[in-house]
């Protein structure tokens, strides 16, 4: 069977997408192959967030599209993000892509594929699927109905729909059979799952349901607004050990006016609130969130409310992103646009500030007992893996020594750097 290559870029959402394409392809009976010279075929599942993530997904396409120059030419998926906002107009501004495949077309992958190879559709009898790593990211939702005024996203992935939790208790159940030992629940806004669904469905039933029935499986819940941080969501992370003590609030600025003008609500005020209750009811929590510098409109004096904000520590993980304008989004068109080199320059001081604070908090963790999720090794052999306090990709890792993939081990923690634990396997 032919074999197909995949080039994933953007965020934890596309990294679902193409796992899932992937099965769709494997169960079909195609081969997947990491070298894109083995390949039959080639499939980029592209980012379009900001102009920066577009631009990265064109260079990946035109690199791939290079190497085929005076050979056969092997066909080229675009799929994803960029070929959802862009549509046609895509097709001729960028040639070197065979076939676009939009968000919400991409169940259809295997009739693509085969129509790019132009074969007929396998009859091969559907292969086991191959076993999962430690962890695994599952969709819960897709799309989003907040319309912030800098983002693309509904355009991109149109109105928020929950995914029914059949089929999300399905997904979880393969990925824990397949060897998943913490599954991480991500979509655009995870805390307002089952608002479109019948009955009294919501992400605080969500989880406990899953708690439940795969107790062996921890999770973990990421990208839940301020608004979807209710009591009862923290009464049931507090009821299951199996739970992640963590949550990412993606707050993006803490000034009022600025907020209104991103079309968001609160303030540093509402936000300590929100995490003095969030404490109350979890104390061992560790928190997460994300902060945008360079909106239209922030004078000096809305950034020193935010560098001051952060180094309250209430979060012991920040990301930072430099505001990019995207056309047609409303903040594009608004006045007072910051220069390009003062955003760059907040970020730069305020991821500093950031790591810094991160820093500290991480350091006192030294003498505790984390359970870590053993993921391997790095090539010189030192062990790996994640404490509960420490989410996939952004939170570094924590080095021990000794396990295997897919333990969940005691670990004292000796040493920090950075975000960076190490540690001695109890």
């Amino acid at each position: 069977m032919p074999q197909v290559f995949f080039e994933t870029l953007g965020c934890a959402k596309n990294e679902v997408d193409s796992r899932d394409m992937a099965d769709r392809l494997r169960q079909a009976g195609f081969t997947l192959t990491d070298e894109l010279g083995m390949s039959d075929v080639a499939i980029v599942n592209t980012c379009s967030f900001i102009r920066a993530a577009t631009e990265e997904s064109i260079d990946a396409v035109l690199d791939i599209a290079s190497l085929d120059e005076g050979a056969a030419k092997r066909p080229l998926i675009l799929c994803g993000c960029m070929a959802s906002r862009y549509g046609a107009d895509l097709a001729e501004a960028l040639p070197e892509a065979d076939f676009l495949v939009p968000c919400n077309q991409e169940d259809d992958i295997v009739a693509v594929v085969c129509r790019a190879l132009g074969m007929e559709a396998p009859s091969a009898s559907a292969p086991e699927l191959p076993p999962a790593p430690p962890w695994a990211y599952l969709k819960i939702s897709d799309g989003c109905d907040r319309w912030c005024s800098f983002c693309t996203i509904p355009q991109i992935r149109g109105r928020y729909h929950s995914f029914p939790f059949d089929h999300i208790l399905e997904e979880a159940q393969g990925l824990a059979q397949r060897g998943a030992k913490e599954i991480v629940l991500i979509g655009q806004d995870t805390g307002i799952w089952g608002q479109d669904l019948e009955g009294k469905q919501d992400t605080a039933w969500l989880l406990d349901q899953l708690a439940q029935r795969l107790p062996s499986v921890r999770f973990r819940l990421m990208y839940t607004e301020p608004a979807g941080i209710t009591d009862r969501l923290l009464a049931v992370m507090a009821a299951h050990p199996n739970i992640c003590p963590y949550l990412d609030i993606p707050l993006q600025h803490v000034t009022p006016h600025i907020l209104k003008a991103m079309h968001r609500s609160g303030s540093a005020e509402a936000f300590r609130k929100l995490v003095e209750r969030v404490r109350e009811a979890l104390p061992d929590i560790t928190l997460r969130t994300t902060l945008m510098v360079g909106f239209p409109g922030e004078t000096e004096e809305d950034f020193e409310e935010l560098l001051s904000f952060v180094e309250e520590g209430l979060f012991h993980y920040v990301g930072v992103f430099a505001y990019s304008p995207e056309e047609g989004t409303r903040a594009a068109e608004l006045p007072d646009q910051v220069p390009e080199d003062i955003k760059q320059m907040r970020a730069g001081e305020l991821r500093d500030l950031a790591d810094s604070v991160s820093a500290s908090l991480v350091s006192q963790r030294i003498g505790s007992v984390q359970k870590v999720l053993v993921e391997g090794a790095e090539e010189d052999g030192q062990l790996f893996g994640r404490a509960a306090c420490q989410a996939p990709e952004v939170d570094g890792v924590t080095f021990l020594d000794r396990g295997g993939a897919g333990d969940i081990l005691s670990v004292r923690i000796d040493d920090t750097l950075l975000y960076d634990m190490e540690g001695e396997a109890l």
